[in-house]
């Protein structure tokens, strides 16, 4: 065999592995960890079941490969849009980044993604100790982040970080249950999930921004309905 059919059968090898990935993200976004079956999996990626098992050696094992891709996908995102803001940027506004860039990981790439954060309270006891291992350095991200705002000022000291945190992660990972693109863009939804995090997040004892009045100073004409503009206003889904 010559080194370029070795270097073919590989790049098959490749391809085949990356579609039987493929087909159980997708099934694993739509189905869950206990609702993924090999023979679903086999049948989307048009492959027979002894083929599955010749690239895993077991359901879990592919299963645990999607939620490493998609939880390393939104991780490398997160990071990539922290490192694009300008030196200047305040924890506010890194905050926002992290956030937006996490929920683009979660709609642009859900069967990763949305695979992963749908399956974390479901995984097998030893493969959900594996994936807290893997989230431990992730998880300190999103607390240094939170952390730097609070210390910093821009976020309400009434606030408990931990919950704020969490909550506002578990928004993001369920967008994909409601998000569709035909009623509205990718980067509207991002801008509109900046805003509200930044509102959610600031409150009457969070330091103003550079430039701004300080607190107790004379707000200028029009601040009050500013102010009321930016706040989020619920409405009841049309049923």
């Amino acid at each position: 065999m010559t080194k370029a059919d070795s270097g073919d059968r590989e790049r098959k090898s490749d391809r085949t592995r990356r579609r039987i990935l493929d087909a159980a993200a997708d099934l694993l976004s739509r189905k869950g960890f206990d609702g993924t079956r090999v023979s679903e999996i086999a049948a989307l990626a048009q492959l027979r079941v002894p083929a599955v098992y010749y690239y895993f050696d077991s359901r879990e094992a592919i299963l645990e490969e999607v939620v490493n891709i998609g939880d390393r996908m939104a991780v490398d995102n997160v990071r990539a849009r922290l490192a694009a803001l300008p030196p200047e940027a305040t924890a506010m506004d890194r905050i926002c980044a992290a956030y937006a860039g996490h929920l683009e990981m979660v709609l642009k790439e859900s069967a990763y993604t949305a695979a992963a954060m749908r399956t974390l309270g479901q995984l097998p006891p030893d493969i959900r100790a594996r994936q807290l291992e893997h989230q431990r350095e992730t998880g300190q991200l999103w607390r240094d982040l939170i952390q730097a705002g609070v210390d910093d000022g821009e976020i309400d000291p009434g606030l408990d970080p931990r919950a704020a945190r969490m909550f506002l992660l578990g928004a993001v990972n369920w967008a994909t249950e409601w998000w569709n693109p035909e009623r509205g863009s990718l980067d509207d939804i991002l801008a509109t999930a900046q805003r509200l995090i930044r509102n959610a997040l600031s409150g009457p004892g969070a330091a103003s921004p550079p430039g701004t009045a300080a607190q107790g100073a004379a707000s200028p004409p029009g601040a009050a309905a500013q102010g009321a503009a930016l706040s989020p206003v619920f409405s009841p889904p049309q049923l």
